[in-house]
């Protein structure tokens, strides 16, 4: 389902064409992208990164569209991996009281979020000793359907993202009670699916054996 099927599939299943509830659609779209995709972590909305430390600087930047970290590795000069350890501010604060106390980092935490016209940053400890490729494995929201046309909701889980739409568009209707319920169920029911691509994914048949009533 791509966005112009899935617009035409909202106003007829709502039976509604009225200019204010067209314009919002967009809106509902989103709003049920954005939904599902805090509720799921599935491969898709895993993304990697690579960028370098700056020697004698312990903050690096987070990517634009980052929401949160699946693992974050520093590749020394022979190209050896170190996953760093999660730690608050506050740890890695006591732990190198002072910045000058450098070498190959350890522990990194989130030191703040994105502000006006930047992005936010991670705080190393201790502070890089020398220019280290960092490679960065983290969750983010992909394009919506709306701005792309396409999407991987629309193409491989388009009842979740048809029935998700329905009840943001239903709910500016202020429709009656039980046909929202019927939507919601629905949805409920198409996310299920996707539940079970997301326990799939953090496992492997072969080794782990094969799961039993998932998707």
């Amino acid at each position: 389902m791509n966005y112009t099927q899935l617009t035409q599939a909202l106003q007829d299943y709502l039976e509604s064409s009225e200019t204010s509830f067209v314009s919002n659609i967009p809106t509902f779209v989103k709003q049920a992208e954005e939904r599902i995709y805090r509720s799921v972590q599935i491969p898709e909305l895993r993304k990697n990164a690579t960028a370098a430390t700056t020697s004698g600087n312990q903050y690096l930047a987070r990517p634009a569209d980052f929401l949160s970290v699946f693992s974050l590795a520093v590749v020394d000069g022979s190209g050896n991996y170190s996953y760093l350890y999660d730690k608050d501010v506050n740890f890695i604060r006591e732990a190198y009281p002072s910045a000058s106390t450098s070498g190959l980092p350890k522990y990194y935490a989130q030191f703040d979020g994105d502000q006006s016209g930047t992005e936010g940053n991670f705080i190393l400890g201790p502070t890089p000793n020398a220019v280290y490729t960092v490679e960065l494995h983290y969750y983010y929201d992909p394009p919506s359907i709306v701005d792309t046309g396409t999407s991987w909701l629309g193409t491989n889980a388009e009842t979740a993202l048809l029935y998700g739409s329905l009840v943001e568009a239903y709910t500016y209707q202020k429709g009656d009670a039980d046909m929202l319920q019927l939507y919601t169920t629905r949805y409920m029911e198409a996310m299920a699916q996707l539940f079970g691509i997301d326990l799939r994914s953090k496992r492997d048949d072969y080794r782990d054996g094969q799961m039993a009533g998932v998707g």
